[in-house]
């Protein structure tokens, strides 16, 4: 049998659109292999929203340029953002690449091989013609766990994002179709679904006046399907978050407590150069209404430090919001150059030394913020959806509470079942805890 490998670099898109790559070679007749060496296809799917993903793709790529020096029919593929973005320059730069596809072409892998690339381009990239990912085959890496797709795309135009260049406009997937799939997954016994799109609250505008649908509805109806205990979305934009929304997390049983709302920047001044269309003010009252209507609610963020013409009063106000808000942890990024952007051509781009000092202070509040969050867990008990074992102690269990924090455990569960854990332990990133015992009725 032939055997694939595929490499998957950057976001949650990218992890749902490599388990549907899988899934269609699978459905071709390959099987998965750990390794590269043992690969005959291999599969990059890339990121290109920082540099250091594309760094770090052009070294697994040097990797497979030398398997194939000494196997010849070894395929390489490469897909995903830096794919799009590159297109047909992608051939120049690496001329053993065999084959590759933009994300909204996944398909066009499937086609190439089947065909054992006679007769079909080489690439096939575009943002006309783009089809959801979520319409392929799909090789889940766990059973009770998946991704939906629900939109591809981004009408945002923030100033320093590379993704509406490399995954075009929004387009919504239809709410019977989305309904459809997460109706087969629970029959399937999944009991966790992740909603995906680039802005998953501006879904269903587009479908417009054919269908008049929001965010929230697909929510509920998500809510309603038998089977489904845990609905998780990613990721929203603080300009796009309306009651509806708020209202449907708070009333529906199977919607988990927790938001991840990026922040960007704490200074109104730098949000405004950002083009992120909201300013401080209205990010914190947003998070005092999500708080409000949720109590329990983990809000988690991105950040970014070091944009063109971040001053030490601008970080210190990214830092006061941290405080402000209490985040419960964020994905803190130092501000990297896209080529083509607005932001790359902006005058006062700010040190290097000065980013790794902002994202080293940064860091130390944000995790003494959620070190703070988490430690008011303790003594409780939290409903812990088992993943596994515990990365770092194969002693313990591993899984997730409804607010999306890790805990490691003591317990005997199998991978998918819901347990209870009374927490013992906390640190700024996890909790740790003993499976509680059912007390007899």
């Amino acid at each position: 049998m032939r055997r694939y490998h595929v490499t998957t670099f950057g976001c949650q898109m990218n992890a749902h659109d490599s388990e549907r790559i899988k899934g269609m070679l699978e459905e071709l007749g390959l099987g998965e292999s750990a390794t590269q060496e043992d690969a005959d296809v291999l599969v990059f799917n890339t990121c290109t929203i920082r540099e250091k993903p594309d760094m770090k793709f052009a070294a697994h790529l040097a990797q497979a340029a030398a398997l194939k020096q000494d196997d010849a029919d070894k395929v390489i593929a490469v897909g995903g953002c830096y794919a799009e973005a590159q297109r047909e320059r992608l051939f120049e730069l690496y001329p053993y690449v065999d084959v590759a596809f933009g994300p909204g072409s996944i398909a066009h892998l499937g086609e190439w091989l089947g065909a054992g690339g006679l007769g079909v381009a080489r690439g096939r990239f575009g943002l006309d013609d783009r089809s959801f990912a979520g319409e392929l085959p799909m090789h889940r890496e766990r059973a009770f766990q998946a991704w939906v797709q629900i939109s591809m795309g981004c009408n945002s135009k923030c100033s320093y994002c590379i993704v509406p260049a490399v995954r075009g406009r929004e387009v919504s997937r239809r709410p019977g179709d989305v309904a459809a799939e997460v109706t087969r997954l629970a029959h399937g016994g999944v009991r966790e679904i992740t909603l995906l799109g680039q802005n998953v609250n501006s879904w269903g505008r587009d479908l417009l006046p054919e269908i008049r649908t929001e965010f929230g509805e697909l929510l509920r109806a998500c809510d309603a399907v038998d089977g489904i205990e845990r609905i998780r979305f990613t990721s929203p934009h603080p300009k796009d978050f309306r009651r509806p929304v708020i209202e449907a997390m708070a009333e529906c049983d199977a919607v988990c407590e927790h938001a991840h709302l990026p922040l960007q920047s704490g200074s109104s001044r730098i949000l405004k150069a950002m083009r992120r269309t909201y300013d401080r003010e209205r990010y914190v009252r947003l998070a005092g209404e999500l708080r409000a209507a949720i109590p329990d609610l983990a809000l988690t963020t991105d950040i970014i430090v070091g944009f063109p013409g971040e001053t030490e009063e601008d970080f210190r106000a990214t830092m006061e919001v941290v405080e402000e808000v209490g985040f419960d942890g964020a994905f803190t990024f130092v501000y990297s150059p896209r080529v083509g952007t607005e932001a790359a051509a902006m005058l006062d781009q700010i040190s290097d030394e000065t980013k790794r000092d902002r994202i080293e202070r940064l860091i130390d509040v944000v995790q003494r913020v959620a070190s703070a969050r988490n430690a008011e867990r303790v003594g409780g008990v939290e409903e812990v959806l088992v993943e596994g074992t515990s990365r770092t102690d194969p002693s313990l269990l591993r899984g997730r509470t409804r607010r999306n924090t890790t805990v490691n455990f003591a317990g005997t569960a199998a991978p998918g079942e819901l347990v209870e854990v009374r927490i013992e332990n906390a640190t700024s990133t996890t909790l740790r805890g003993i499976q509680a015992v059912p007390v007899a009725a």
